[in-house]
């Protein structure tokens, strides 16, 4: 199992070339209400050498799909193969609050934009009469996609980022690997089944395909005390939008943590963000992400390799911590993956 590190933009250049240096095998930029995806790959596109550099991932409602084949293009060519696109609907609030995108039918909607980011990449002109996308839009005679792009693979990887069985299948069937976040190792095992069931549709099986989750992740001797870095983001997380149909809230009720949702909610409504946020249960934070010293992480991490965990990705975004704290954070997953 390799790793990965997924990355924070304002301290992504030291983290990925520390990972680097580590012999890690990917650094991913995540793209979200702080910021894009691309403008830190390019950044760290000059000043890393080996690693790979990936997207965790880039909102398809953002861009229309010839942009997002021409920035792979571009990011790929710049760092001599080193790139891999991942992609991702993210929400309805983003798509329709953000980007002014729909979000109905959304499977189709992936399926169709990854054709059409493929045909792109793999040259020549591309026209395109789809459900959701259609290029031409008119009967117009328009210049069709076309990429001039010098020195890109044509067959990048491109990964997908799913939650929910039809979601994963999907993943299987038309992507090179899945991005997934805030999973347990029972999880991991769901997801592998359903993106199975994706790649026995084209008569695949999974050899060469990359299962990534992304797990948040803090060092300390006591459980409880990096349970507690990360207890914040996790609250972040569980507080967006509506409680009752809010994703990672539905992940804690599915893991038995519904009256911690229910007591965290509570002290929402009442206004006491401190009482929320410390009802975010040590249990739920240590069956989704990696928490404690090293030795008790390298087991975690065997776990999710068993799960058929490819290469896992540590978020070291999600500590509170400094700089200095996630790089010891890199170090120990390092050493732990050694270990075994």
């Amino acid at each position: 199992m390799k790793l990965a590190v997924n990355l924070l933009a304002r301290e992504a250049v030291p983290l990925a070339e520390a990972a680097e240096e580590l012999g890690y095998d990917l650094a991913l930029a995540p793209e979200g209400y702080r910021n894009d995806a691309v403008s830190v790959l390019g950044l760290l596109a000059g000043r890393t050498s080996r690693i790979g550099l990936g997207s965790a991932v880039m909102q398809i409602p953002a861009r229309p799909p010839a942009s997002a084949a021409l920035t792979a293009a571009t990011l790929d060519a710049l760092t001599a193969g080193r790139f891999r696109l991942g992609l991702g609907l993210s929400n309805p609030d983003v798509s329709e609050g953000w980007y002014g995108v729909p979000f109905d039918r959304p499977l189709m909607r992936t399926r169709e934009y990854v054709e059409i980011v493929r045909a792109a990449l793999r040259g020549g002109p591309v026209t395109y009469q789809g459900k959701h996308f259609r290029l031409p839009p008119s009967d117009r005679a328009a210049a069709p996609i076309h990429l001039y792009t010098e020195g890109h693979r044509a067959d990048l990887p491109v990964y997908l980022g799913a939650v929910g069985p039809r979601n994963l299948q999907l993943a299987g069937e038309i992507a090179d690997g899945w991005i997934g976040v805030f999973t347990s190792p029972d999880g991991i095992r769901d997801a592998v089944a359903e993106i199975a069931k994706g790649r026995a549709a084209r008569g695949l099986g999974l050899d060469g395909f990359e299962v990534m989750p992304s797990l948040p992740t803090a060092v300390a001797d006591r459980l409880e005390d990096a349970a507690d870095e990360l207890r914040g983001q996790y609250f972040y997380l569980m507080g967006i939008g509506d409680t009752e149909t809010n994703f990672y809230c539905a992940l804690a009720r599915r893991l038995g943590f519904a009256d911690d949702v229910e007591r965290m909610t509570a002290h929402m409504a009442a206004g006491d963000r401190a009482a929320a946020q410390a009802a975010v249960p040590t249990e739920f934070i240590d069956m989704t992400g990696l928490i404690g010293p090293g030795a008790r992480i390298a087991e975690r991490m065997k776990e999710y390799a068993a799960a058929g965990v490819t290469t896992l990705s540590i978020m070291v975004s999600a500590a509170a911590t400094t700089l200095e704290g996630r790089l010891r954070i890199l170090e120990t997953c390092a050493k732990a993956a050694r270990s075994w």
